[in-house]
Parts: structure tokens; C-alpha cells; sequence
């Protein structure tokens, strides 16, 4: 049995903002990607309530079972009357699937099992190559439709900060970018890159203690404490001029730029960088893989493929950084790390005349004491 507060959210991303621990998640999210699941697992929900399949068998999306491994229960396509329900409310999930609000009763059925999970996931790997086919003529589509962006047409908008023959770090709060952007502080620190964060990997670097020089986006995921800093803003546009995060600025009364891209953010952010002569694009938590692209859920993400072959040599995934070396300190090098900072700290006090005199008569008193 669980009891919790009833948190409402149909994006997820803006969920995950409000959540608590020990809350009880009602989402609308069909296959559920991993970069919700750790948002929701960071929050410490104790379960999530799905009107949507987690796994919808389009694709092995890997989210709900991160979730299950953390003992986090998942009820999917539940009643619509949940939604009803006041925000806030404290429920009760009974064993049987049975969600109490008060004097309402709603029936959930039987939650997703981890071994019901590796069963569906099992199946959607059959549908991979289906997948990729649409995924294939998707981003043929769009190289017709935007020959300028892969020819370097496009005019870019102006910035203040200087980017030409300067390494640039993109920060997208992607699957696996906080261990990633911990592993690379130092090059950061060392080679003091430009720093782009795509709207929430702007707080992703703050919370590193690194100011972004640049933020660009949507401006919807990224907080109030980041656009007002001193980093630029630039609104990604879309080709049809829509600039959905023009609103948000402007009513917090900050400058910014538009720039107006095909694609998303993230592609827009490396266009602008390469675009601006950077000799070094690093990417943190960007989509690379196909499962990405999939997870992703847009039928221009085409455009991401696009952009990474038109960057060329140029990009470096930090990807998987953080765990392609791992130092342990064991107790044989602590030992010796121990004794090589002990040696001339021991070396200084013997060459002091006092010193050596109170050692002499330490070790007088221990030699009395083994005689009797």
C-alpha cells in the first residue's frame, strides 16, 4: 500500500518541476524515455500513473524499466477520471490496483511488472528495422526541404560573444548529461570554452558552478534564475517564424536574438557554434544514436543527423565519458599517497634540533618501559 499526493502533469518535463517526495505521478506520456524516467526517479515519486502505454512496442524505449528497477510502481492506460481528480489530492494505492481518493474508488488494473516489461521490449526490437526505414525517408524529406541548412546558407544571427577559433561546449539535458558534464569540468575549467546551454542545460551548468555565455531555446524548460544572468539569450525560431519563447523574455524583460533554424534547439545551437567559426564543438547529452531519435519522438529529428554530418570533425560526443574511466582510490595507493606526503613533512622535523631531542627521549621511555 502507498499513500501520496496526486501530482498532475501532461508534459512531463514540466511535471517533474512540482513533484515531492512520496508523491504519486498521473502523466501522458506513451513510451516513456529515459530522460523523463530520471526526472521522475530524481523527484523520488513512489509511483506514476500513465493514461498511455510506457511501452507502446514502436520502439525499445528503455524508461519504465529504470523506473522499475528503483521499485518505482507503473499503472499505464488508466481511467480518465484520474484527471478529475483536485491536484494535491492524497490517495491511497491498495495492492489490487485499486487507487483510493477519499469516498472514490478507481479500478488502475495490474501494474507493469518488470518481467512484462522485458517481454514488450523484447517484441519492439523486431520493429527496429520498420522504424528505421521511416526514419530513412524522414531525413531524405528533409534535405530536400532544407538544402540551405546543409549547404551553410542560412544567415545567422549576431552575437556578442566571440566564438571564432574557440572550442564550444553544448549542454542538452539529454540521457546521462549530468555524470558527462561532471567528467569534463576540468577541460572546461582549462580550456575555458564557450558554454551553450539548450534551454534546461543552461541550469545543467549552473548547477556546476559554470555561467552559460549562451542560451538558446524554446526558452520552456529553462529557468527564471538562468535568463536572468548574464549569459545571451537567443530564441530559436522556427521557419515559419513562430518563436515560441519570444512571450517568456519579454515578459521578464530580457534582451535576446532570434535565430531562426529548422530542427531542434540542440541542432540549431551546434549550427550556430560551427557556423560561427569554432574550432572544437563539444556535445553534452545530445542525441546521437538511433534509440535517441526514436525516444525523441519528432519527425524532424532528421534535421539531427543532418546537422552531425554537416559539423563533421568538428563534434565530440561526451557521451559515456563519465564512465569510460572511473579512478578508485584503494587502500594500497591511499598508503602510499600517504607516506610520499609524510617523508618530507618527517624529513623537515628531524632536521629540527628540538625534535630530534624529544624523539630521543620518546623512544628512552619506550625502551625503559619494555625493560620492566
Amino acid at each position: 500500500m502507498l499513500r501520496g499526493r496526486l501530482r498532475k502533469g501532461r508534459r512531463t518535463k514540466d511535471l517533474v518541476k512540482t513533484l515531492a517526495r512520496g508523491d504519486i505521478a498521473l502523466i501522458s506520456h506513451e513510451d516513456l524515455d529515459l530522460v523523463a524516467a530520471e526526472s521522475l526517479a530524481g523527484a523520488g515519486v513512489v509511483a506514476v500513473l500513465n493514461e498511455k502505454r510506457f511501452i507502446s512496442g514502436r520502439y525499445p524505449n528503455l524508461g519504465p524499466e529504470y523506473l522499475l528497477a528503483r521499485d518505482i510502481k507503473l499503472y499505464d492506460c488508466v481511467p480518465l477520471t484520474l484527471w478529475s481528480l483536485a491536484e494535491g489530492t492524497r490517495v491511497t494505492l491498495e495492492e489490487g490496483g485499486r487507487l483510493v481518493a477519499g469516498k472514490e474508488q478507481v479500478e488502475l488494473g495490474n501494474p507493469l511488472t518488470a518481467e512484462a516489461a522485458d517481454l514488450l521490449l523484447a517484441k519492439t526490437r523486431a520493429n527496429l528495422n520498420r522504424e528505421l526505414d521511416k526514419f530513412i525517408d524522414n531525413t531524405l524529406d528533409y534535405a530536400r526541404r532544407e538544402k540551405e541548412l546543409v549547404l551553410g546558407l542560412r544567415e545567422l544571427p549576431p552575437l556578442e560573444t566571440a566564438i571564432w577559433g574557440r572550442p564550444v561546449v553544448v549542454v542538452v539535458r539529454g540521457w546521462g548529461y549530468q555524470g558527462d558534464l561532471r567528467a569534463i569540468v576540468s577541460y572546461i575549467r582549462e580550456a575555458r570554452p564557450v558554454l551553450i546551454g539548450v534551454d534546461g542545460g543552461a541550469d545543467a551548468l549552473l548547477d556546476c558552478g559554470l555561467e552559460p555565455q549562451i542560451i538558446l531555446g524554446d526558452m520552456d524548460s529553462v529557468s527564471d534564475r538562468a535568463l536572468r544572468g548574464k549569459g545571451e539569450r537567443v530564441v530559436h525560431a522556427y521557419t515559419d517564424g513562430r518563436a515560441p519563447g519570444k512571450e517568456r523574455l519579454e515578459k521578464l524583460g530580457v534582451k535576446y536574438t532570434v535565430f531562426a533554424a529548422p530542427g531542434t534547439s540542440e541542432d540549431a545551437a551546434m549550427l550556430l557554434a560551427a557556423g560561427k567559426g569554432a574550432d572544437l564543438v563539444v556535445a553534452v547529452g545530445a542525441h546521437s544514436s538511433m534509440i535517441d531519435f526514436l525516444e525523441k519522438g519528432r519527425p524532424g529529428m532528421g534535421s539531427t543527423f543532418l546537422t552531425r554530418l554537416k559539423i563533421g570533425d568538428k563534434l565530440v560526443d561526451a557521451r559515456g565519458l563519465s564512465k569510460l574511466y572511473q579512478s578508485r582510490l584503494t587502500p594500497a595507493w591511499a598508503a602510499v599517497l600517504f607516506f610520499a606526503a609524510f617523508m618530507p613533512i618527517a624529513a623537515l622535523l628531524y632536521a629540527s634540533p628540538g625534535f630530534r631531542h624529544l624523539l630521543y627521549l620518546l623512544l628512552y621511555k619506550l625502551a625503559r618501559m619494555a625493560g620492566g
